[in-house]
Order: C-alpha cells, then sequence, then structure tokens
C-alpha cells in the first residue's frame, strides 16, 4: 500500500513527574528534509533522532517539536547564585550606610537583579531519563504519523487506480478503432494520389513504398502498446510496500509522453476525443503522485 507525505502524529510519555510531547507534521518534499524545534537539553541529540525518524519515514518534509514538562516535579528550573546574592547584598548594605538609611535591604531589592538566577544544572540521572522518554514519545508520534499516511494513502491508492483504469480504457477503444485503419489509410492515400497524378508516369512500386512510409507514420499500435506497459508497471508500483513516488512520477511523464505522441500522429478526430479523456485523468493522476512517499 501506497503512502501520502502528508500527516501528523504526536506521541507523549511520561515517568517521575517529568513528560516529553513530540509532534510530528509532514508535507511534500523531492526528498527527505527533516527540521527541528527543540529544547536546549537535547540540541545535541538532533542526529540520534533524524536516525530514528528515518526508521518510518523516507521522504517528505518533516517538522519535529518537542516539549518538556517538569512542573510534576516539584522542582523549580532554575536556583540562584549564593555568590551573586551576597555581592549584592553587601553593596546594597554598603549603599544605604553611606546614605544614612536605616531600613535594612528587603528581598524585594534583591529580586530586582536578574542575574542572580540561573538555570537548575540537570544530573546524569535526569538527562538519560528525558532521552528515553524523547525516543519512546517520538517512536509513538512517529507510529501516528504512518498510520496516518497510510490511511490518506488508500484514498491516493484508490484514485489512482480509477483514474489509470480510466485511460487504459480509453487505450481499448482507440486499439478498437485501428482495426481495419491501416488499410483505410492506404487506400485513402492512392485515392488522392491517382486522382492528382496521371498513373502512366508515376512508378507504382515506389507510390507503395511511399504509401507504406505514410501509413507507418500515422500507425499508432506501437505507442498503445508502450503506454499499455508503462500502466502495468505504474499499477505494480502502487501495489508495492515501498516508497514509490518517484517511480510513479517517472511512469506518469512517460505515459503522458507516449499518449502525446498517440494523439499528434492519429490525425483522427474521433480518436482525438478518447485522447483529450485520457490526458485529462492522466493530468490528475500526475497531480496525485507528487503527495505519494
Amino acid at each position: 500500500m501506497i503512502k501520502s507525505m502528508t500527516g501528523f502524529g504526536r506521541g507523549e510519555s511520561s515517568a517521575n513527574g517529568i513528560t516529553v510531547t513530540v509532534e510530528l507534521k509532514t508535507v511534500n518534499s523531492r526528498y527527505l528534509d527533516i527540521s527541528f524545534r527543540l529544547p536546549q537539553s537535547l540540541q545535541n541529540k538532533e542526529l540520534e533522532l533524524k536516525e530514528l525518524l528515518q526508521i518510518y519515514v523516507e521522504r517528505g518534509k518533516v517538522n519535529v517539536s518537542i516539549r518538556i514538562d517538569k512542573a510534576d516535579t516539584g522542582i523549580p528550573e532554575i536556583t540562584f547564585n549564593k555568590n551573586l546574592v551576597e555581592g549584592y547584598k553587601k553593596l546594597l548594605n554598603d549603599l544605604r550606610e553611606a546614605a544614612g538609611i536605616e531600613e535594612p535591604v528587603q528581598l524585594e531589592t534583591l529580586l530586582e537583579f536578574k542575574d542572580i538566577f540561573e538555570s537548575r544544572e540537570q544530573d546524569a540521572e535526569e538527562i538519560e531519563q528525558i532521552w528515553q522518554l524523547t525516543k519512546d514519545a517520538t517512536t509513538s508520534a512517529a507510529e501516528k504519523l504512518v498510520e496516518m499516511r497510510l490511511q490518506e494513502g488508500s484514498q491516493l491508492e484508490e484514485d489512482l487506480n480509477n483514474r489509470v483504469a480510466h485511460i487504459d480504457e480509453m487505450l481499448t477503444i482507440i486499439m478498437d478503432k485501428l482495426e481495419g485503419r491501416t488499410q483505410e489509410i492506404r487506400d485513402d492515400l492512392l485515392k488522392r494520389i491517382n486522382d492528382l497524378i496521371d498513373n502512366d508516369k508515376i512508378d507504382d512500386e515506389r507510390l507503395e513504398m511511399e504509401v507504406a512510409v505514410l501509413v507507418d507514420k500515422q500507425d499508432i499500435t506501437e505507442e498503445i502498446v508502450r503506454t499499455q506497459a508503462h500502466i502495468k508497471f505504474f499499477r505494480e508500483a502502487i501495489n508495492n510496500n515501498d516508497a514509490v513516488g518517484r517511480r510513479l512520477n517517472f511512469l506518469s511523464q512517460e505515459i503522458n509522453r507516449e499518449i502525446n505522441t498517440i494523439g499528434s500522429k492519429a490525425n483522427d478526430s474521433e480518436i482525438s476525443q478518447y485522447v483529450v479523456q485520457a490526458k485529462e485523468s492522466l493530468e490528475q493522476i500526475r497531480e496525485q503522485v507528487q503527495n505519494v512517499e
């Protein structure tokens, strides 16, 4: 079953009051392009996260957002610099004495100095726990992402199969119209030539050869056979579990080239109507395969 390149997945993992939430959003892209929005404590894990995601996603632009919530631990994320606090306290007391102010230094005054606060350093155990939670949450999000991409892929698969079946139907009708067409073309050309040229002044063998060349130029059987072969490969690719978006795109281009040739060589208004219908379905296919992984 094919996969869509668009999707969303959210995963969450918690332990000891720490919760890690991972959100994955994917859109179309020619290649695999993963971008991250990570908290500072996970900045050095970007490569390992990419390797983990590559197990689940082969193609598309992936936006990764990770949040860490430690509110339930009851431990604040910040602490204070004791040396700076004591230094500011001494400075304020010296200033108070110099100014002849009797009131003691208040806590509110010290809080005005923002640089006394700093991030609390994580211990090794907490760092390892956050990383394990991140991997678990990322795996969960990726599995949900794949599930959604498969659901959209099934809809794409149905649509592509319907449209390629319509093209195949048009080719079958065109092929039926070709029966006897070669002889009709030959007879029509001979009649037109005989009406314009004196038969006594033209070599019959040369005439036959020229007519055969003209008939061959208008013969579209070969193009139809090649198109049907491309359609066969297209259907096989749709049923493949691998990432086949690029292959489907290539095959749709080849089908387009052959159908254009059929239309230009046929030189038949009735056949042209079926060619136009086939091209309409093919245009929809070419748009849809851009969203296949």
